[in-house]
């Protein structure tokens, strides 16, 4: 197929690449990046314009509708609006009444996975939009991911990708405090894991994500906190969440807690550049106040 792919960053080049080695014509735009291997338009609209999909992976919203408002005219009807960015649901929705607006298909997809599942192609794509679309972006999808599941109507792919990444924050910060207290307790790291990791307490983030380093499976505790997932990331994601809690009137205690824990750690701590699992070491080198 022939593919524009826009956001050539830590996730979109590698997501690139992978379908150039499946055989997609991609051509690719982006203000900063130019990775090596993927062909280069002067533009957007240029990248677009003999477009089959068009794959977006934007930093928020605000550039989201940005970009949008360029390459939707440029366009071939019937053509879909692939974005795998994570934004604002209405965001999301905005932009996919644009694109009807234009007779362009629209797919808001945002991904679970990071860097590591972008380069192996098995990324999670959560999608809002209509079955038709879905069914033209399902092989291009296919290639970049190992799963993907339709939330619903467009819009759904972001509430799926924000509650998801709330869940996670929550229970990130609970790990890593875990953690903190179990070796205030004596309590080695390791048999916390083998307890943890296989009774009631078991979590995405202790069994797959483990913040303490040499325990469990690889991950970026081992690799000193180089992000797999920036903790800004988090910081966004959950930010997203208290927002749409907000429109909605749904209380999110926890989410919020998580939130107000990940913004002082970005924003006062140096800690935005840091994997969102860092936590732990943040937790055990303070006191309880």
């Amino acid at each position: 197929m022939r593919i524009a792919f826009i956001g050539l960053g830590n996730m979109g080049a590698p997501m690139a690449r992978n379908l150039i080695a499946a055989g997609h014509e991609v051509t690719g735009f982006d203000t900063e990046a130019a990775p090596q291997g993927i062909a280069m338009a002067g533009s957007a609209a240029e990248a677009v314009r003999d477009a089959e999909i068009a794959v977006t992976m934007l930093p928020n919203g605000a550039i989201l509708r940005a970009v949008a408002k360029e390459i939707l005219p440029a366009m071939a009807k019937g053509a879909v609006f692939l974005d795998c960015s994570t934004v604002d649901v209405d965001s999301a929705r905005a932009v996919a009444e644009q694109a009807g607006a234009a007779g362009v298909q629209a797919l808001d997809a945002p991904v679970s996975g990071g860097i590591g599942g972008a380069e192996a192609g098995t990324l999670t794509f959560m999608v809002g939009g209509t079955a038709e679309a879905l069914g033209i972006a399902a092989p291009v999808l296919d290639v970049m991911g190992g799963r993907t599941v339709h939330c619903g109507a467009s819009g759904s792919g972001q509430a799926a990708k924000i509650c998801n990444n709330m869940i996670l924050g929550a229970t990130m910060v609970a790990t890593c405090e875990a953690f903190a207290l179990a070796d205030r307790l004596g309590l080695d790291r390791q048999a916390m894991f083998d307890v943890v990791s296989t009774s009631s307490g078991q979590s995405w983030s202790m069994n797959t994500y483990c913040p303490a380093p040499g325990v469990g499976p690889k991950s970026p505790a081992d690799n000193g906190y180089k992000p797999g997932f920036a903790a800004a990331l988090m910081l966004k994601d959950l930010g997203l969440a208290r927002d749409a809690a907000e429109s909605v009137g749904a209380p999110t205690p926890m989410g919020d807690a998580a939130l107000a824990q990940y913004r002082a750690f970005v924003e006062e701590e140096d800690g935005g550049g840091k994997d969102f699992s860092a936590m732990l070491p943040r937790f055990a080198e303070r006191a309880r106040s």
